[in-house]
């Protein structure tokens, strides 16, 4: 496959995320209905036209390269063991956020090569704040209608600390965490928006020890790494993808200045 990661493929992915933003909010805007899935995760009809969107507009920007989705089928989850290189996508990351209608959901693209996000594209619809990256050309966020600017993560690690967390997955583990982390302010925030505040030097640190998917951290770590930050697993180890039978991920750190041991306030507790 001949795709080249550049500005240029950037940009591609961009204009399809903000395609799939104005779908989804069309229906927000319009009301809709939610279903369950069997885990009894919501579904709603913006996930699915989302979903449609991107995978048409992938498949016309590059036809030989698989795409993963949140709502892909069981066989294409089944042949994803098989992908080096592929399109890993959550057309509606944050869909609890997207159904109590506080704008905190967005579009995640992100492009897999060899177990590594590559490239990444996070679109908050409701607001149009949007984060971009791509490996060796840092990264980038954009006000709507503005103009990309490029982004880094914080390297002075203030006191108190500013901590994002999951406003819909709060749990003891995180609770006990935040304890040997003192002082700090926790600002509660849905969707992959969390990692994306790290990586603009707005947050310093997200703690994420609860479930989540390989297609809600993707696109966001490619930025975070493009602005100088880490994601890493509680052995320290940074996010893989597609090397295990299931699609969860890892409990992890985001985190902006590496040169903190952020992983002694897990070993101390």
């Amino acid at each position: 496959m001949t795709l080249a990661i550049d500005a240029a493929l950037r940009d591609e992915v961009r204009s399809i995320a903000r395609a799939a933003g104005d779908a989804i909010l069309q229906i927000y805007d319009e009301g809709f209905s939610v279903e369950f899935k069997d885990d009894r995760s919501p579904l709603t009809e913006a996930d699915r036209k989302s979903h449609e969107l991107i995978k048409r507009a992938l498949t016309a920007l590059e036809p030989a390269l698989p795409i993963l989705s949140e709502e892909s089928s069981e066989a294409e989850v089944s042949e994803r063991r098989n992908w080096r290189r592929f399109w890993l996508v959550d057309p509606l990351d944050g869909t609890k956020e997207f159904i109590k209608r506080n704008g905190e959901f967005t579009v995640n693209i992100a492009l897999i090569d060899g177990h590594e996000a590559v490239l990444g594209v996070v679109l908050a619809p409701a607001s149009g704040v949007e984060y971009s990256a791509a490996v060796g050309q840092g990264a980038f966020r954009s006000g709507d209608g503005e103009v990309s600017q490029p982004i880094q993560v914080s390297r002075e690690v203030p006191s108190p600390l500013r901590v994002v967390g999951s406003r819909s997955h709060a749990n003891a583990a995180l609770a006990a965490y935040l304890r040997n982390l003192e002082p700090y302010r926790l600002k509660p925030m849905g969707s992959s928006l969390k990692i994306c505040l790290v990586a603009e030097g707005a947050a310093d640190i997200y703690p994420r020890l609860g479930p989540t998917s390989e297609w809600d951290t993707a696109a966001a770590q490619a930025i975070l790494l493009g602005a100088g930050g880490s994601m890493i697993d509680l052995t320290g180890q940074p996010l893989r993808y597609n090397t295990r039978e299931h699609l969860l991920n890892p409990h992890f750190l985001a985190i902006g200045d590496d040169r903190r041991d952020w992983l002694a306030a897990i070993r101390s507790d």
